[in-house]
């Protein structure tokens, strides 16, 4: 056992650096005969123990954090993960997520996996999660992270840090931030699977055109129309389901593709990513 004397400072101290409580702090120092680099590196232990033992608990709540570069042209998408809606609403929980936004906007890391061996202030984030696993003791982790790189990228974030959009455009121009946020909104409230129906994948509209053939047999037509009405209802899947198709929600007289064209002839979209948080 240490006889090292353990002042409150130094207790206090460590309790600002890492977070931990103050009882978790002293016996931190104890056990480290008072030195305060092997106590900070036993309480990153005692959070890897917790992380270990917080495998098998769901960690669906959380926040999502979308962010652009200071120039507009490239954008990230972050999800970070907690097992409670009381952590994901706590600022220091939010702030170590827009922290790790914030590495993936000025390191541009090619993957989740790259993005989770940066660093924050000397530490690695796969490092940094383990700690904020064992000073909240919940199930922390980076589970998403996605990037849209354009002429203009708006991003957007919606219902409490719970969907974050992000939305490339073919060009910068004078109205861009609204209408890419307008259209951010319809993303996030209509989740749309492509921005038209080129970025549908062969078998989904072969899946809709074989479902709409037996809904047209069931209802007694002949074998005769199937294709041409099956064309029909593929048509309608286009229009609900890709954006640019869809009819825009602030005005359904138009579609999103001529919204856009209101604001500025040939503004479309080019990209877009959508993180709805736990899905």
């Amino acid at each position: 056992m240490s006889t090292v004397q353990i002042s409150a400072s130094d207790v206090n101290r460590l309790r600002q650096q890492t977070g931990a409580g103050m009882m978790d702090c002293k016996k931190a120092l104890v056990e480290s005969n008072g030195d305060f680099d092997q106590a900070v590196d036993y309480l990153r232990k005692k959070g890897a123990k917790v992380a270990a033992n917080r495998q098998d608990r769901e960690s669906n709540e959380g926040v999502v954090i979308a962010k652009t570069t200071t120039d507009g042209k490239r954008g990230v998408v972050v999800e970070v993960n907690c097992e409670t809606d009381f952590v994901a609403k706590n600022e220091d929980f939010i702030a170590f997520a827009e922290r790790i936004a914030e590495v993936a906007i000025q390191e541009n890391p090619s993957s989740l996996d790259g993005l989770k061996a940066l660093s924050i202030d000397g530490t690695a984030i796969n490092d940094l999660i383990v700690e904020q696993t064992g000073k909240i003791g919940e199930r922390i982790d980076v589970s998403n992270y996605e990037v849209v790189e354009a002429e203009k990228v708006v991003p957007y974030i919606h219902g409490n840090y719970r969907i974050g959009v992000l939305v490339g455009l073919s060009q910068e121009v004078e109205g861009a931030d609204d209408a890419g946020r307008d259209v951010a909104m319809q993303i996030a409230a209509m989740n749309p699977s492509a921005i038209d129906k080129d970025g549908v994948d062969e078998a989904t509209v072969q899946r809709e055109l074989e479902i709409a053939k037996e809904q047209i047999r069931a209802e007694g037509k002949p074998e005769a129309m199937l294709d041409k009405i099956a064309q029909g209802k593929l048509n309608k899947f286009f229009k609900e389901n890709t954006l640019l198709h869809q009819e825009f929600v602030k005005d359904p007289s138009k579609s999103v593709s001529q919204f856009l064209g209101s604001v500025s002839k040939d503004l479309t979209v080019t990209s877009f990513k959508r993180v709805q948080l736990g899905a």
